[in-house]
């Protein structure tokens, strides 16, 4: 899916579930716009959807009820160790290591050992190098760059895509964000060569550097608080004017389907901008 994805100059968003109607919402509009798409799952999200089985049965079931033909991966986002062994069993498609914060050579030992796994289950695998700013449960990065040279080391390692922090963060930007490093971004490609590149906290980045983001090799971004937020601001306004005490309103599908509606428009808008719509 990505190494079609960067050869045709677009980017397959990755967008985190939280329940069923994130994952309703985000199929849905992966269908109609004939969009590759990778649903995103936390270990905070896998624990509080009671476990990664449960997320696997119920997105199984969904791609089966809801007829959706177009390409779709389960995603483990910046899991640890023993999340990725209990996602290989679940049965997930692909799953991301975050050995960022372990010193190098320990980040190396460990992604090797999961690249091994991963490819013996026919799973696809994602690591990271320098963190990403902002907090992802539990693990608090600062916004570095990575090194080019520890890219590679990772890279040859036999993974599938990287993750490579080059100024990104989780969560909103603050206003004094100096934004992406183009030049470190540059780097990284000319030493990984056709290894498809990640870019997460794809929140708030400028429209004009996802472009250029995607031009230099990147074929995954990573979106969720803007989908949260999106989801939130439609719940208030729906609660704020009242209609929750009008009829039948407080009935929870009705009370959580402009928030729903809200996530498919954001969606919608992201998968535009990455340039994946038509493209399953």
């Amino acid at each position: 899916m990505l190494k079609k994805a960067k050869a045709g100059h677009y980017a397959v968003g990755q967008f985190n579930i939280n329940n069923l109607e994130w994952t309703k919402a985000i199929l849905q509009t992966a269908q109609d716009l004939n969009s590759p798409v990778i649903l995103g799952v936390s270990e905070g999200a896998g624990k509080y959807m009671t476990g990664y089985k449960t997320v696997v049965g119920m997105v199984n079931g969904m791609l089966e009820e809801m007829n959706i033909t177009v390409p779709v991966a389960l995603h483990l986002d910046h899991g640890s160790y023993e999340g990725c062994l209990k996602c290989v069993e679940a049965g997930f498609s692909s799953i991301m290591f975050d050995g960022s914060h372990y010193p190098i050579d320990e980040n190396v030992e460990k992604t090797k050992e999961l690249v091994k796994i991963a490819h013996d289950n026919n799973m696809s695998i994602e690591a990271e190098v320098g963190s990403i700013g902002g907090e992802e449960d539990g693990v608090i990065g600062k916004g570095e760059c990575a090194d080019p040279e520890e890219c590679k080391m990772v890279a040859d390692l036999g993974i599938d895509f990287l993750a490579a922090g080059i100024g990104n963060i989780h969560g909103k930007y603050p206003d004094n964000w100096e934004g992406l490093s183009f030049e470190t971004l540059d780097s990284i490609q000319q030493k990984t060569g056709d290894m498809p590149l990640v870019l997460h906290g794809g929140t708030g980045i400028p429209e004009d550097m996802i472009k250029k983001a995607i031009d230099l090799g990147v074929a995954k971004i990573n979106v969720n608080t803007e989908c949260q937020l999106s989801f939130a601001a439609a719940t208030r306004e729906y609660i704020e004017a009242g209609k929750d005490q009008e009829g039948k309103g407080f009935d929870p599908r009705k009370l959580l389907k402009p928030g729903t509606e809200a996530i498919m428009a954001t969606v919608k808008e992201k998968m535009e901008l990455f340039g994946s719509v038509g493209k399953a």
